[in-house]
């Protein structure tokens, strides 16, 4: 594969934004620089190419890595110059060009020696500042300079203004005027290498150059922004010129110019430092500000913690974005109450925690050419929620502005960004029905504690790092989870995040309500998905059956306990190998659904079968025959598998029910008598 530049530098501008949450700049970026076959869409893929494996390793170790691969090399780049800089500066110590010239003149405009000081002076004295010392000596003047009172070249205007601030955008002042008076207090005494550590440190950390407290996130990048705008204001330079000219006019002699120099830093540092507090006080009104809006007026009961030392691997929420997109949504952050009741609901006890098959499991798409609709499942467990939004994907993508089953059969070959856009589509649906098509609640990890949890309650580091997002508006949900979509594809969350989302979207009083038994788990034992959280994606409702509507269980003593059922025809339609073993019957909503889409349970699993044709929901004659096609998602699928059912052929096959596979067992209680051909597949058992 040839490496082209071009493509290399896109893709690392792609791991950037998408790193940094900026989906909707991707997508601009996709629009107007459409990806080719060259472009890279690996991360690990893009490290190798780019020859930067160890720098990627090197910054994993550190205490705060960075996320995108453009700031690991940008960042090496700056630490390598500054390296080559400084080795540089060590060898020419010795020149006089090497050192820095204070002038009691440095912010007045560049004057002839004639206006300033006579250019045949033998005692002048220049003062230098060489690495934490400063050196007075004598010096004389080269022949057309631009002197100051003691002698020295001044820097013209622009060296002086750009000299003024450090490359962190903080005055320099403050350290040359300490440092001054630390060698004119003490002229003779040579100052030990361990005190000229301890005496330049505070200005160091003043300078930037050591790390004073460490602000929030949000605080910081903020702060970091702005101070690399940051500029000395045009008057208080001005301001300055005049005051240090009128102080040299009537000085003469070198313990006078020390007072010139002193006063004059005196006086500039102060401005500055009362600019930057200005500055700063202005940024902080802007935080708190923003702040109040992100997380409601009353803020005083979030807790922010550090985020984790090892960053997931996906691009987190950005507060600030979001906030901004979704500035009339309700948003709040998630507290122990809540989390409580979710663990609940969810597990059966607040006590109890997620498995790891759940925190591990996201909704992301399958690379195989024949089954890029699909979605891949690691291990089990969260297989109910995966089969129900995949059904919900294939009804986006085969029947939804598409006619014709020619044109669906191409649809199965999407690209990443249909089958993106079919996921978003997808969980917005099933999100929007669970709200009763009045609002939804969308779950968002923000990659930090939002509460510390105490009492009868059991952390787990998932609960305490979710902002709930809810909406009154389809296109606000919409374009939320577009903003987040990542988290849900790719994030180990994602199943997580779609369930929570899925029952505070219903809410919690109304979920207990639909079910038989309040007190029922929606996550049941091994990590399996209940009926009940099944029928919450498909229906909108956690009902504990599968039949049409209620049925009245006399108990025998005058007694009756109301089983509450499906009230309608569904999107999406069930089909369960517990019917053939008449456990229980599947009723007309669920077998006959509106789409030819159905989520399979069958040993204890959930899986998807489906059609290319709307008519065989209706044609039910004897001699029908048709194509249906089944994806499993945890059986490490590698090709497709096309099943031919021929209804009314079963009974030429002498074969024993007990020996069909149980896919054909389901497919039976759907289309009685159905003889089905695997089409050189090899049967599932």
């Amino acid at each position: 594969m040839v490496i082209c530049v071009e493509e290399v530098s896109a893709s690392l501008v792609r791991e950037y934004l998408s790193r940094k949450g900026l989906k909707r700049t991707i997508a601009c970026m996709d629009e107007e620089h459409p990806r080719t076959q060259s472009s890279i869409n690996n991360r690990s893929h893009l490290r190798q190419v780019l020859h930067i494996e160890e720098l990627y390793r090197a910054n994993k170790v550190q205490s705060s890595p960075l996320r995108t691969l453009l700031e690991i090399i940008v960042k090496h780049h700056i630490e390598g110059h500054r390296d080559h800089k400084m080795a540089c500066e060590g060898h020419e110590s010795d020149s006089p060009g090497s050192a820095l010239i204070i002038s009691s003149l440095s912010l007045s405009p560049a004057k002839t020696p004639s206006q300033m000081y006579e250019s045949n002076s033998e005692h002048s004295t220049a003062c230098f500042i060489s690495g934490d010392h400063i050196k007075l000596r004598s010096t004389s003047p080269p022949q057309g300079s631009v002197l100051s009172l003691d002698g020295e070249r001044l820097m013209n205007h622009s060296e002086t203004r750009s000299w003024l601030l450090d490359e962190n955008g903080q005055s320099k002042m403050a350290s040359m005027r300490d440092n001054y008076r630390l060698t004119m207090s003490e002229p003779e005494k040579k100052p030990s290498v361990n005190e000229v550590i301890q005496r330049s440190r505070p200005n160091r950390v003043r300078r930037g150059m050591m790390a004073g407290p460490i602000a929030s996130t949000l605080q910081e990048s903020t702060k970091q922004r702005h101070s690399r705008k940051m500029v000395t204001p045009q008057m208080l330079l001005r301001k300055e010129e005049e005051e240090t000219r009128q102080s040299a006019d009537g000085l003469s002699g070198n313990s006078l110019q020390h007072k010139v120099l002193e006063k004059s830093l005196s006086h500039a540092t102060e401005r500055v430092k009362s600019f930057e507090k200005a500055k700063q006080d202005r940024y902080d009104r802007k935080i708190v500000k923003s702040n109040m809006q992100l997380y409601g007026k009353d803020s005083s009961e979030l807790v922010l913690d550090d985020i984790d030392d090892e960053p997931p691997e996906f691009s987190k929420m950005s507060i600030e974005n979001t906030a901004t997109a979704a500035s009339s949504h309700a948003v709040r952050p998630m507290d122990q109450h809540t989390a409580s009741e979710l663990k609940s609901v969810l597990l059966g006890s607040s006590l109890k925690c997620f498995t790891l098959e759940w925190r591990n499991q996201g909704f992301t798409f399958s690379e195989t050419h024949d089954l890029r609709y699909g979605m891949v499942q690691k291990k089990g467990g969260p297989c109910g929620v995966l089969a129900s939004i995949q059904a919900f994907v294939l009804k986006k993508l085969l029947f939804e502005n598409i006619d014709g089953s020619n044109a669906r059969l191409q649809r199965l070959r999407p690209t990443n960004a249909t089958r993106r856009k079919c996921l978003v589509s997808a969980v917005a649906e099933v999100l929007w029905r669970a709200g009763e098509e009045k609002q939804a609640t969308v779950a968002i990890n923000s990659g930090r504690t939002l509460f510390t949890p105490s009492g009868h309650y059991k952390s787990e580091g998932v609960l305490e790092k979710i902002i709930c997002f809810t909406v009154d508006k389809i296109q606000d949900l919409q374009l939320l989870l577009e903003q987040n979509i990542e988290q849900f594809e790719t994030g180990e969350l994602g199943c997580l995040l779609l369930t929570i989302s899925a029952v505070l979207s219903r809410s919690i009083d109304k979920l207990k309500e639909d079910m038989d038994v309040a007190t029922t788990a929606l996550i049941g034992a091994h990590g399996y998905c209940t009926q009940e959280l099944v029928n919450l994606l498909l229906v909108g409702r956690a009902v504990s059956n599968v039949f049409d509507g209620d049925v009245d269980l006399d108990s025998g003593n005058g007694n009756s306990t109301l089983l509450k059922g499906l009230k309608a025809h569904c999107n999406i339609g069930l089909l369960s190998l517990f019917e053939h073993y008449n456990i229980f019957k599947v009723g007309d909503y669920l077998k006959n659904p509106l789409f030819p889409i159905w989520v399979v349970c069958s040993e204890s699993h959930f899986s998807v079968l489906f059609g290319l044709q709307g008519e065989l929901l209706t044609n039910q004659d004897k001699g029908a025959e048709f194509d249906l096609y089944y994806y499993d998602g945890l059986a490490n699928q590698q090709e497709e598998i096309r099943l031919t059912v021929s209804v009314g052929k079963s009974a030429s096959s002498c074969q024993d029910s007990d020996l069909l596979p149980p896919l054909e067992l389901c497919i039976r209680t759907r289309w009685k008598d159905a003889f089905v051909s695997w089409n050189d597949t090899e049967p599932i058992l």
